[in-house]
């Protein structure tokens, strides 16, 4: 694709993007700008549906040298969202025909559907630049690697263009989290993932803290210690914060929550059937988590303070492995019999909700994990998970999902989901013996850590944080998901 991506330049744009709805006339502002774009309607891709291109040459000397004619889609299912998919399709041509500058004008498309231009923008950059995303870092030398144009956009809309530079933005800080993601375990150790949240810190001006060793067994992280003490990859809590320039000590902070296992080998509980591929993947909901931050600390930028938590740890198998059998007890008193310890997620989860709620007095704690393959099940790859019992905080992640784009899907809390997790030994089990419910179970045993008086949601990204093939403006892998939710939640401040 391209070494990268911006918007702006002085240079004239060599290709032209343009929009149509399917089963429409090509409106007359966009037909008004070349007469070869009415040519590239007659074409059968030119007739509008979604992400579908054809192209035009226009013989004017003094114009864009190609035109690329996008569909939109029926204009009656058409959003801003619609061109994340259309800025994905716009760049793969872009890429393919190796442009260096592209204008983008969409305004008589955006005028009949009354979407609000710097939104759409923004969609089309998202859309450009997460469909740019590649890590090339683990090519080696087997592999021939060729030298990437750079590609500047434009557009003669004001709102346009501001909202393309803040997708664009936007998909940088996602994209941060991609690569987070497919880096491999033998590199994205817990020490590893401390190094670049120590590294963002220093770029873009965040605070970073990284309790690890007796620190841990001082803060009784009784969820990291034990999770974590079967590895040679020792454990850590990664605190981030961010402090907006004019804020108040008093403010109390929004608490952003990720697990982070960076590698899951079900523990001895060991998983089997090759399911242990791809527990690199295991600490995409801390991924996110970071990719957030930078989001928050160079495009949010909100009033309200900001608390990253990101607790790490490798699931692992040793003499000094955890067991089944073994009872944890956790900061805030609550007792957990073990007895599955491929579900560990939830105890290092456990950690984080406890510091949140005693440590950090937050106004609202919002945890991402790939916590259960039962959300697979019932959600598929369309929806995360979401728990969330707090009305005014629900209705803020509802805003931040339309935004985004990333979809969430209400499931219920409620006293018998709690009761499942009672053990006949100690408070609370961490994996009831039966399946009923399964995703349910898992945001039940978190909510024995949460005081019911925070605002408290738990997002469950197992099926959406990765693709397994090419789907909109992803290429197959990692995601991000998450990361342009939480930015959207906290522009809302």
């Amino acid at each position: 694709m391209f070494e990268s991506v911006r918007v702006g330049g002085s240079a004239r744009p060599r290709v032209l993007i343009v929009g149509r709805y399917k089963d429409e006339p090509i409106d007359r502002a966009t037909r008004s700008l070349s007469p070869a774009i009415a040519q590239a309607g007659t074409r059968p891709e030119g007739a509008g549906d979604v992400g579908s291109i054809a192209e035009a040459f226009p013989s004017a000397s003094d114009g864009p040298e190609r035109i690329l004619l996008v569909g939109l889609g029926p204009r009656s299912d058409f959003t801003p969202g619609t061109l994340r998919q259309v800025g994905a399709a716009a760049a793969q041509r872009l890429a393919q025909i190796e442009a260096r500058t592209a204008g983008v004008e969409l305004i008589g498309p955006l005028r009949k559907a009354r979407v609000d231009p710097q939104r759409a923008g923004c969609c089309m950059g998202e859309g450009v630049g997460l469909r740019n995303w590649t890590c090339e870092t683990f090519r080696g030398s087997s592999t021939t690697t060729t030298r990437l144009p750079r590609l500047s956009l434009r557009s003669d809309d004001a709102a346009f263009t501001r909202g393309m530079r803040r997708g664009l933005a936007l998909a940088e800080s996602a994209n941060l989290a991609r690569t987070l993601s497919q880096t491999p375990p033998n590199v994205a150790t817990p020490a590893w993932m401390a190094s670049q949240a120590r590294s963002l810190a220093r770029k873009v001006a965040l605070r970073c803290t990284v309790l690890k060793g007796p620190r841990l067994v001082e803060e009784r992280l009784e969820g990291l210690v034990n999770v974590g003490k079967a590895s040679v990859n020792k454990p850590c809590l990664i605190r981030l914060e961010y402090r907006p320039p004019r804020g108040r000590k008093s403010d109390r902070p929004v608490v952003l929550l990720g697990k982070t296992v960076c590698y899951d080998t079900g523990g001895l509980s060991l998983k089997i059937n090759n399911s242990m591929k791809g527990m690199k993947r295991d600490k995409d909901g801390g991924c996110a988590v970071l990719g957030a931050m930078h989001a928050i600390a160079t495009v949010v930028k909100p009033s309200r303070p900001v608390v990253g938590l990101l607790v790490a740890a490798e699931n692992s198998i040793s003499d000094q492995a955890y067991r089944p059998d073994d009872v944890l007890t956790f900061r805030n008193g609550v007792t957990v019999e073990v007895t599955n310890t491929d579900a560990e997620g939830r105890l290092v989860l456990a950690d984080g909700l406890c510091w949140a709620c005693q440590k950090e007095k937050p106004a609202a704690i919002i945890n991402l994990a790939t916590l259960t393959g039962g959300i697979v099940v019932a959600l598929g790859g369309v929806y995360a998970g979401l728990w969330c019992d707090d009305d005014p905080l629900r209705d803020r992640l509802d805003r931040a999902s339309q935004a985004s784009g990333e979809r969430l899907w209400r499931l219920p809390h409620h006293q018998d989901y709690r009761d499942m997790m009672k053990s006949p030994i100690a408070d609370i089990l961490n994996s009831a013996p039966v399946r009923a419910a399964h995703p349910i179970q898992g945001a039940a045993f978190l909510s024995y850590f949460v005081d019911e008086a925070i605002p408290w949601a738990h997002i469950d990204i197992a099926g959406v944080h990765a693709v397994e093939k090419d789907t909109g403006p992803f290429i197959a892998g990692p995601t991000a998901f998450g990361t342009r939710l939480l930015a959207e939640l906290l522009s809302q401040d």
